[in-house]
């Protein structure tokens, strides 16, 4: 592999998102979600090539939930097929779980938690002790957005987030890399999106949210660097109290 696919400062940055959440430790044994998207192949192929460098013992085994959006009428490949040759080509251990199809009148947010809720039972039967996910920093200032336009609150997707009373803790190892340098690394590594056939793809709340930052990116130098910033620079004094 060549080795220049990660930057020096891409390298560093994954590294101090790795020892500031400790998201590896030695004997784990890690479970990624590859949704077809080339975030989360370009981090099935991190934590496979990173395992050359660690001081510790991990293993890798990346995974695909087959909604079952794929019709034989559109003559194309399987979107699961595509994904499974990418895994292959990287050399990264790799299998297809079936999911729940999508049925009429489903939200994305169900969807979602169907594959999530399916994602903790695989762990769990495979003794998986991490689950990766290929969210970056993008990702990261979309879900504060999306929280405080349409949840009412604060929050976001965290780096590490310990689950089942410590038994399993869901890792983000892509948090501190922008959406660009993702996919500078998936052009280096040949890595190309898989088309999603979902019916609703490309039409929800997610998509509004990123138009308008993308509109505040253009209009405010560094705004991306400074709202990522501000969600570990709280000042409690100046957050309103709830009324009782």
């Amino acid at each position: 592999m060549k080795p220049d696919i990660l930057s020096r400062q891409v390298n560093r940055r994954i590294g101090r998102v790795m020892h500031d959440y400790g998201m590896l430790s030695d004997g784990d044994r890690v479970l990624v979600a590859v949704s077809g998207g080339v975030d989360s192949m370009v981090l099935a192929w991190l934590l496979s090539f990173w395992q050359v460098k660690a001081p510790i013992s991990y293993s890798v085994h990346a995974v695909t939930i087959d909604a079952g959006f794929w019709r034989p009428e559109l003559g194309t490949a399987r979107p699961v097929d595509v994904i499974a040759a990418q895994m292959a080509g990287l050399n990264i251990e790799f299998s297809i779980e079936k999911g729940q199809a999508w049925e009429e009148g489903r939200t994305c947010f169900a969807c979602a938690r169907q594959r999530r809720r399916q994602l903790f039972e695989l762990a769990r039967e495979g003794g998986y002790t991490k689950v990766a996910l290929g969210h970056h920093k993008d990702d990261l200032v979309e879900t504060l957005f999306l929280n405080m336009l349409y949840s009412g609150n604060i929050s976001t997707m965290v780096p590490r987030q310990d689950l089942f009373d410590g038994r399993l803790a869901l890792i983000r190892p892509l948090a501190y890399l922008e959406k660009s340098e993702v996919r500078l690394i998936a052009r280096r590594l040949g890595i190309r999106p898989v088309a999603n056939l979902c019916p609703l793809a490309g039409d929800t709340r997610r998509e509004t949210v990123r138009k308008v930052l993308d509109d505040v990116y253009r209009e405010v130098p560094g705004a991306k660097g400074s709202i990522f910033a501000s969600m570990a620079n709280i000042r409690h004094d100046y957050i309103l109290k709830r009324d009782s």
